[in-house]
């Protein structure tokens, strides 16, 4: 997983900027922060902590997720992953990474809350929450999602909650105080896409019925730009992800390639896509064209 000399990006306010002055790349806002990426990416399973920060910068995000639990903040050689981070720069989402309890879940997230909070972080009052069902399809666990995400939004968590594509569990999520419910496109690191548009399309119109500037983020299965552009295009606002950078041959150029489909998906999502026809569309008038009359 070496990187074959991918351009280094600079980062911070310059994209802003060119973001402001893109049409359709206006800043998401959730639990009442902005920020200017659409493109939320994850730290774990890269090969080093530089190739992990190189990654980062080229996808230009301004949210990263880490799982809080000790063995994925640390290395074997003691090094933590938070050194290696730009804290002034991004704000950091806790995860609750492999819980298979509500109560895990909980108990990680008041742990994400204090290291943030020690480190100044504005990430330190968010969470991603994760109940897994099983370790292996890592499906979320509804009952177990649900049970948690109540308690946190009680406990003064903006939570971010990942769950399944089924919009009647993503639309009681918002019902409990979710700042913004995450569906799943496939299973955690399957890079098989996503499997199902039409459930990402009832979620988005049940969680966006009567405020339609709730935050739906499409989480996990992502393989490729295209499926990063295909959730977009469906009318995600944003779309997280890991492994598909971390563990592609070139992370670099993949988080480039992830950025940029982010960017046009947005685009061509609120610019409108034609209907799609049976038949083609001739694209210049019949009238006015030169005809062939035998004899003549």
């Amino acid at each position: 997983m070496t990187t074959t000399g991918s351009p280094s990006i600079p980062s911070g306010t310059a994209f802003g900027a060119a973001a402001a002055a893109t049409p359709g790349l206006s800043p998401l806002c959730i639990a009442g922060r902005s920020v200017a990426s659409r493109l939320f990416v994850g730290t774990g399973k890269y090969a080093s902590f530089d190739l992990m920060r190189r990654s980062l910068e080229a996808s230009r995000c301004d949210v990263v997720t880490v799982a809080v639990r000790r063995e994925r903040l640390f290395n074997d050689r003691g090094e933590s992953l938070l050194d290696h981070l730009d804290l002034a720069r991004y704000t950091i989402l806790p995860n609750t990474a492999g819980c298979f309890s509500a109560e895990d879940a909980i108990r990680v997230a008041r742990l994400g809350r204090e290291l943030l909070d020690q480190a100044g972080n504005p990430g330190a009052s968010w969470v991603k929450l994760e109940v897994l069902g099983d370790k292996k399809t890592l499906l979320p666990d509804p009952v177990g999602t649900l049970e948690a995400c109540r308690e946190l939004v009680a406990d003064g968590f903006s939570v971010l909650v990942y769950t399944s594509d089924d919009p009647i569990i993503a639309e009681r999520l918002k019902g409990c105080g979710a700042a913004s419910v995450m569906p799943a496109g496939s299973p955690i690191g399957s890079g098989q896409g996503i499997l199902n548009p039409n459930n990402i399309v009832l979620c988005l119109e049940r969680l966006k019925a009567g405020d339609p500037t709730f935050p739906v983020i499409v989480d996990a299965g992502v393989g490729s730009a295209s499926d990063v552009a295909s959730a977009m295009e469906l009318g995600a606002d944003g779309v997280l992800l890991n492994t598909a950078i971390a563990h592609a041959r070139d992370p670099v150029m993949m988080a480039h390639a992830m950025r940029r489909a982010c960017e046009a998906g947005r685009q061509s999502y609120l610019a409108g896509r034609i209907p799609k026809r049976l038949y083609a569309t001739a694209s210049s008038p019949w009238e006015g064209t030169i005809s062939y009359i035998p004899g003549e």
